[in-house]
């Protein structure tokens, strides 16, 4: 025993250095940050903000790899599989990682086991749109125009259990309307067709709508928030337009392998904090309407734990299934 003790003592001062070099050799090559939506997205959009940044500080390239498709479980799945070095991330949100989570259990893995947290980075919007042909300027215009057309009207989302899937099959329960989902792999292409007059409505992250709307061709006609949102408040909430209650929120955050080296999850999040307080990162957050609104590892986790709380029981009244 005396003889392993001292042996064990001897190591220690061998080993720790050999451990500390290994941890701060991280990044020693560019990471993939990969985001499970199509391009032009907000997700994606607040993604490649954050990458230079992220590039600056660490000194490698952190690259933007979109895998779109099975309603953000291609590009999360990818990232759950991936070698738990630190090099391959996923810029996760609340549809992919909860919505299409819990009506999609045979991914094969549990996303609260699979994925460590390393920062929840943004509050995002989601709100009501609608072409401007419609001719509808509210709500209760909406409303009173789906129940006056028979079958009702189709909207679009980024994916099947998506978080405006989510908005959507809410609104139909809610409103005693008739509703037909046509999903889509990401909100690029939603606000595209919205604009073309391809849909004539879809429930939308608010960054990936201001383009669209800044044209006229698009009409913003509430939020799905419970208040107004702080830097939009000329937009009335959907629920204060004839729907109380009503309330549905995404969200964005940062997450790598369970597996990942605490270390290096632990400086991702810490430096995240960081980079989200920069005045020009802040700054762009607020004008593309999403709210900085970071959250260490630790309750990164717990925030999604209770987001599947929050969210199982609505899923299973709005029967929403994989299509």
């Amino acid at each position: 025993m005396k003889r392993r003790t001292l042996l064990t003592t001897l190591a220690a001062p061998i080993l720790l250095p050999g451990l500390a070099r290994a941890q701060e050799a991280w990044p020693n090559r560019a990471v993939t940050l990969v985001v499970p939506w199509a391009p032009g997205g907000s997700n994606d959009v607040t993604a490649r903000l954050l990458a230079p940044a992220l590039s600056a500080k660490f000194g490698q390239n952190f690259v933007i790899e979109n895998r779109a498709g099975g309603g953000g479980s291609l590009g999360q799945g990818l990232v759950v599989r991936a070698r738990p070095d630190g090099h391959t991330l996923l810029f996760s949100s609340a549809s992919n990682h909860v919505f299409h989570s819990l009506v999609a259990p045979d991914l094969g893995y549990d996303v609260r086991e699979a994925l460590a947290g390393i920062a929840m980075l943004t509050d995002v919007p989601n709100v009501l749109a609608v072409n401007s042909s419609l001719g509808v300027a509210s709500v209760a215009e909406l409303i009173a125009k789906l129940r006056a057309t028979p079958g009702g009207l189709a909207f679009g989302s980024s994916g099947t259990a998506s978080s405006n899937h989510l908005a959507g099959e809410l609104f139909r329960i809610m409103t005693n309307t008739e509703l037909t989902h046509v999903p889509y792999r990401g909100g690029g292409p939603v606000a595209t067709d919205l604009t073309a007059g391809v849909i004539p409505m879809a429930f939308m992250n608010l960054p990936t709508v201001l383009g669209p709307a800044a044209s006229g061709r698009v009409r913003i006609i509430g939020v799905c928030t419970e208040t107004r949102v702080r830097f939009r408040q000329d937009i009335p909430t959907v629920a204060e337009q004839g729907v109380p209650g009503y309330s549905v929120r995404s969200w964005a955050g940062l997450f790598a392998p369970r597996a990942t080296p605490r270390p290096i999850v632990e400086r991702l999040g810490a430096e995240m904090k960081n980079i989200l307080e920069q005045p020009g990162i802040s700054g762009r957050l607020t004008d593309i309407a999403s709210e900085p609104i970071w959250m260490d590892p630790a309750r990164t986790d717990a925030f999604v734990r209770e987001e599947f709380a929050r969210w199982a029981p609505v899923v299973k009244a709005a029967r929403v299934t994989v299509e």
